[in-house]
């Protein structure tokens, strides 16, 4: 099939390299002349294993392009998936002008059958004011639907070349077939391509997300508790995980969640229930939650230092909202690190791949080590705020030498507590008895 990818963000570029990859012919567009260039040149403006390889092969086979031209790539395909960004307001509503902007595009370009596809995260309602603002100004025949992403960040080849479900809002007969065509090749082991109405596709995606940011905050609540009476999480965490009915996800606590879906889609859903007049009640508590959650790890260093941090040296592993990502939007390492800085902390930081992002957001005000044992020299206290793999089995020896004091706050709990405390080392978990 000839398919338009509008965007080249992270779920435009890794969906439409795996659909090149099964044999299609991909067009991806952004209006950001710079990020074309690079990806003509063979540069992967975003880190997701494996995907440069994905590109490079498909480009060199003719099935992957990318362009400015939205125009023409729209008048050579027949699916045209609307993949541009969907920021939050300040209300917390997603601002959907890039969606509307891109419908005008397609509107003026259309030369013939097109099935227009919303893959971006966007409220109920979008996927048919799409159709009407191309309907006002065409004549041609065209359907729309919805098909949002389930994509984990780090994951996101795997997923989507082997997906759980494929989830799929159609009205029409000859939408749904071509839906089936493109998704069958992707489905061979069994799993199932969910067919409904738009509306309750584009609530789906939602609805998983605030279901899964629920569970992460409810744990850290629970961890939070374990501190104050004096029990272990990760025992409860396992005592809760081996009953079916709840499983053993979502289930790990931590210093919040982060990125670019749980916290935009936990507030968008609440915003768009307030449009339909219906005020939702767990939603916001989960939100506010996870931001008291951002905050607490810095307070339990600022308090073990009797609020003084002038001077004192803090070394952080970790600085991307999860591993095998790069990306930083939302993640507790930037509240974490804020709250250090007021408090008078000097702050060296290492993360394998997440470093250049982080210079944009807080510049020559903390320092960067080139590897994660440069930032311990003279540190007063070691915060793991990403559980990338790298820092799970550190040469603890090594830290003794290097630091200044023997402190460890773990915001992952990704260390044997009891064990560090038997080395002398002063550890502060999340909910652990150590």
């Amino acid at each position: 099939m000839k398919i338009a990818m509008i965007g080249t963000g992270y779920v435009g570029l890794v969906s439409g390299t795996c659909f090149a990859e099964t044999g299609n012919d991909v067009i991806c567009v952004d209006n950001d002349a710079e990020k074309i260039n690079l990806l003509n040149k063979g540069q992967v403006p975003i880190y997701e294993p494996g995907l440069d390889e994905l590109i490079k092969r498909n480009v060199k086979e003719g099935r992957l392009t990318f362009t400015t031209d939205i125009g023409a790539a729209v008048r050579d395909s027949l699916l045209i998936f609307i993949c541009v960004g969907t920021p939050p307001k300040d209300d917390g509503s997603a601002d959907l002008s890039s969606v509307w902007h891109v419908a005008e595009e397609v509107a003026k370009n259309i030369n013939g059958y097109k099935l227009v596809v919303t893959k971006s995260t966007v409220p109920v309602g979008t996927t048919e004011r799409v159709r009407e603002i191309i309907a006002h100004k065409t004549i041609e025949n065209f359907d729309v639907a919805s098909n949002p992403e389930f994509l984990k960040e780090g994951a996101a080849i795997n997923d989507f070349m082997k997906p759980d479900r494929i989830v799929v809002g159609t009205d029409t007969p000859q939408a749904s077939d071509i839906m089936q065509e493109l998704y069958s090749q992707f489905v061979r082991t069994g799993k199932p391509i969910l067919y409904m109405d738009i509306r309750s596709s584009e609530l789906t995606k939602y609805a998983a997300n605030a279901m899964l940011a629920t569970r992460i905050s409810f744990m850290n609540e629970i961890a939070n508790l374990c501190d104050k009476i004096g029990a272990d999480i990760n025992a409860v965490r396992i005592g809760m995980g081996t009953d079916p009915r709840i499983g053993s996800s979502f289930l790990f606590p931590g210093v919040g969640y982060g990125g670019s879906c749980f916290p935009k889609d936990v507030r968008a859903i609440v915003e768009v229930a307030r449009e339909f007049d219906y005020e939702m009640r767990i939603l916001p508590m989960v939100e506010d939650v996870n931001t008291c959650q951002k905050k607490l790890l810095a307070k339990k260093i600022i308090d073990y230092f009797d609020g003084n941090l002038q001077g004192k040296k803090i070394a952080v592993w970790g600085l991307s909202f999860k591993p095998k990502t790069d990306d930083m939007r939302d993640a507790p390492s930037i509240d974490i690190i804020e709250g250090l800085l007021a408090a008078g902390a000097v702050i060296e930081a290492y993360d394998p791949v997440a470093m250049d992002e982080a210079r944009k957001i807080f510049g020559d005000r903390i320092k960067y080590g080139e590897k994660n044992y440069d930032v311990l020299k003279d540190a007063d206290a070691l915060v793991v705020i990403t559980e990338w793999n790298e820092f799970r089995e550190p040469d603890f020896d090594r830290l003794t030498t290097l630091m200044k004091q023997k402190v460890i706050f773990d915001g992952r709990n990704i260390y044997d507590g009891k064990k560090l405390k038997g080395r002398s080392f002063d550890y502060f978990g999340m909910g652990i008895k150590a």
